[in-house]
């Protein structure tokens, strides 16, 4: 009987280590610039620079996200945009756009708005992101940078 609970015992600890460990591995953390509001919703842009390789060029995808937040009483809707850039000389280019419903006094974690896969170089790149509540204007920018191919 003993043995079976120090089995039992050794299988939770493996279930348990088994969930702790994050499943992709090679994630890239997520950055988030200040926020900036539209009625009671904030609004925060965030980012992640995911390093990769195709053949011998070595590349980085920039991954725009939006995270919003409820202070009001009511639920809402909220729609958002995300948009581009590389710092030095470049423009704004949408990288993608929707919608999602934040709960009352409720979080709506950094969502995926967008991406762009870049050549690596010296660069600086940022995207920035706004949204509105439904009926509401939209809010001001909300950006956020990261160096294009830091390790």
């Amino acid at each position: 009987m003993v043995h079976v609970r120090r089995i039992g015992a050794v299988l939770s600890a493996v279930a348990l280590t088994v969930l702790a460990v994050p499943a992709n591995a090679h994630a890239a953390a997520v950055a988030c610039g200040g926020g900036v509001s539209t009625g009671r919703v904030a609004v925060n842009g965030c980012i992640s620079a995911q390093r990769g390789k195709e053949g011998r060029i070595y590349t980085r995808e920039i991954t725009a996200y939006v995270k919003a937040r409820n202070t009001g009483p009511r639920a809402v809707n909220v729609a958002y945009e995300a948009f581009f850039r590389v710092v030095d000389g470049g423009h704004w280019v949408k990288l993608g756009s929707g919608r999602t419903y934040v709960p009352a006094g409720g979080t709506v974690e950094p969502t995926e708005v967008g991406s762009s896969t870049r050549v690596c170089g010296p660069v600086k790149v940022e995207i920035r992101v706004h949204a509105r509540a439904d009926g509401g204007v939209w809010s001001g920018w909300s950006t956020a940078g990261t160096a294009q191919c830091q390790t």
